[in-house]
């Protein structure tokens, strides 16, 4: 796992933006003929941030949590102010370096480990006082884009070939 980049609580400030929501989930199977019909709206900041005085975003680097779905380059959406429990995803700082971890039990079942998604890399061993360890923040979301940013919106017209 590389450095985790992080952003200062002021660059969370943005103002509050309601955006439509459709009443129509989006099936996997045969589209609906009423996928176009919007229901209401939210705002993705009260949603994805619900206590904005503890939240923060990082940019990861690196691949440790890959098999979890998150990827190098994703945007974590991390609180500070939630306690981590078992099988929740964190930001911890081990030896001086932000890291990318699960939390779980260790393979013993006594004690407390983080493990990456990537079963190459060993766990690491939570120990009661470690001045060398410290769970961060609890990650809330993972997000990450899966279009090329270079491209416009494609239309039925200008579908490729």
């Amino acid at each position: 796992m590389g450095d985790l980049t992080w952003f200062e609580p002021d660059e969370l400030s943005a103002p509050s933006a309601r955006l439509p929501l459709a009443g129509e989930s989006p099936a996997t199977g045969f589209p609906s003929p009423a996928a176009d019909y919007e229901e209401d709206a939210i705002d993705l900041n009260r949603l994805l941030m619900p206590r904005p005085a503890s939240t923060l975003l990082m940019r990861v680097s690196g691949d440790a949590m890959g098999a979890a779905g998150i990827h190098h380059g994703d945007l974590l959406i991390i609180d500070r102010s939630l306690g981590p429990r078992s099988g929740s995803v964190v930001v911890a700082v081990n030896a001086g370096r932000f890291v990318l971890r699960r939390l779980a039990r260790n393979l013993a079942g006594i004690g407390w480990c983080l493990e990456a998604a990537d079963p190459s890399l060993p766990p690491i061993p939570l120990a009661t006082g470690d001045p060398d360890l410290l769970i961060w923040g609890v990650v809330l979301h993972a997000v990450h884009h899966l279009g090329s940013r270079l491209k416009p919106h494609a239309t039925n017209a200008n579908l490729p070939n």
